[in-house]
């Protein structure tokens, strides 16, 4: 019976053991981003938004071609 007892316990220990080696690699909620997009803000009202939503005109970003119409 003491035997069983203990086998347990070193199963338990491993398996508690390898589970915590393998939240340090990845921890829990958190992926990497490939590639985080440039936030740039509008010349006109000031809002940010992603670079590749924005109208660029003179070097300059709008969120819209109306601000962009506005502005110039």
């Amino acid at each position: 019976m003491s035997k069983l007892l203990l086998l347990i316990l070193a199963f338990v220990a491993l398996w508690w053991l390898a589970k915590g080696f393998r939240s340090k690699d990845s921890p829990p909620g958190r992926t990497p981003d490939a590639a985080a997009e440039q936030m740039v803000n509008c010349a006109h009202c000031g809002l940010y938004l992603p670079q590749s939503e924005a109208v660029c005109e003179g070097g300059r970003y709008y969120c819209c071609a109306e601000h962009r119409r506005l502005a110039g």
